[in-house]
């Protein structure tokens, strides 16, 4: 198949500019019971993937090195630094190569109130490939009155000898939960209140998708609080928890937000509707094929149904990087940005022959002939195909007059 084979070829140079992450880093802020500095909690989640597992006699083995260095905001001075080696075992090959599985390490410091740059290193001690990631991030003051620290959203959560146990969720992807959406965090107090906490949900267009709130009493000191979301039903894409906590006269006490996101394993991030991403398999996919997904009876089968088809056009199967998933939603994402009209533009003919083609080698415009309605020839030399679109309403939609044979024709609406 022509779009097939040609996306592989295209995939190649943009999948080596968008790596998924080698290890997953969240930072929270925590009061230290000083008003002069901060706790910060660094995490550090490490899947198996990512380590170079060596094969000895009783199993697998596998060890890094993680060190997280914190510079003022602009880098010019180092002021402090902690590394540390972490080193795994597992029994089979099987457990070295699970997406289930990963090292979680936890490391806090104290600091002042400010900005910072923070850099985290991954080294691998086998394969000796280094993994760093930097951040500017902003060390909150939590002192005063009334304070609340930052929100952590939780994996698991357990009882053991009356104590919780909690796992954090260090890379904030919300898609695997299955029971609501779990989070902690912590209001400090100089007395006990009555306070009316408001928990809101707004997804990436800012728009207000959950409201909920409870009335609590707070301690003097500190309060953990441990709050499960119920509605966790996220669609894929991007989100933000908002805390406020006002007095029983709505006066605001305290506020915190916690971005986070929903999206599965194998899908790229730029998916955020499962039903049209669905629809917009109209071009790689047949008519059976994208009904078959859609009639998955809940939004998991669907999804499933969904990974499956994707798995079974993809020039690597057994791995989670699908250069022809990746490119084929680059492409249409590039269509709706630069072809859309009254209609979205991977709808459009231009948009079509984009993601079917890809970018011609060259595009000749007639925009503004006296003779003849607005057009466009776009060239693909090595098909040796040339595509005409006139633009015959005057209103920038362009149509294929081209006759389309072969492959393409039963992409034409």
């Amino acid at each position: 198949m022509i779009l097939h084979a040609q996306m592989i070829e295209d995939a190649t140079e943009q999948n080596a500019l968008s790596k998924k992450p080698m290890f997953y880093e969240n930072f929270l802020n925590f009061s230290s019971g000083k008003s002069t500095t901060t706790r910060v909690d660094v995490f550090i989640q490490v899947p198996y993937t990512t380590v170079q597992f060596v094969k000895n006699d009783s199993g697998y083995t596998g060890n890094f090195t993680l060190t997280v260095s914190i510079f003022n905001d602009d880098k010019s001075k180092l002021l402090t630094e902690k590394s540390w080696t972490d080193k795994l075992f597992v029994n089979n090959f099987d457990e070295t190569v699970s997406k289930k599985n990963s090292s979680l390490n936890l490391k806090s410091f104290y600091l002042s109130p400010g900005k910072y740059t923070i850099r985290t290193a991954y080294d691998d001690n086998e394969s000796k490939a280094e993994y760093p990631m930097e951040v500017h991030y902003n060390v909150r003051n939590i002192s005063g009155s009334f304070s609340i620290s930052d929100i952590m959203i939780l994996t698991k959560r357990s009882e053991e000898e009356g104590k919780s146990k909690i796992v954090p969720n260090v890379s904030g992807n919300v898609a695997t939960l299955q029971t609501g959406l779990p989070v902690f965090y912590e209001i400090y107090s100089i007395k006990p209140e009555d306070v009316k906490i408001n928990y809101e949900i707004l997804d990436k267009k800012n728009a207000v998708i959950y409201k909920e709130e409870q009335q609590k009493n707070i301690d003097s000191g500190k309060t953990q609080i441990f709050y499960t979301i119920r509605d966790s039903s996220f669609s894929l894409g991007y989100y933000k928890l908002n805390i406020v906590i006002t007095n029983l006269d709505n006066r605001r006490l305290a506020s915190i937000e916690r971005p986070f996101y929903s999206q599965w394993v194998g899908v790229p991030t730029s998916i955020a509707d499962l039903d049209k991403a669905i629809n917009q398999l109209i071009y790689i996919a047949s008519s059976k094929q994208i009904d078959y997904i859609k009639d998955g009876k809940t939004r998991d089968e669907k999804m499933k149904r969904y990974i499956a088809f994707w798995k079974s056009v993809s020039p690597t199967p057994n791995s989670d990087d699908n250069p022809v998933f990746d490119e084929y939603y680059r492409r249409i994402n590039y269509a709706d940005e630069h072809f859309s009209q009254y209609i979205e533009g991977w709808k459009t003919d231009r948009g079509m022959v984009f993601i079917l083609l890809g970018p011609p080698d060259n595009v000749d415009r007639h925009p503004f002939n006296i003779d003849s309605k607005p057009y466009e020839v776009w060239e693909y030399y090595n098909l040796n195909v040339s595509l005409t679109f006139v633009d015959e309403t005057g209103f920038g939609d362009y149509r294929l007059i081209t006759p389309l044979t072969g492959d393409l024709y039963r992409f034409r609406r």
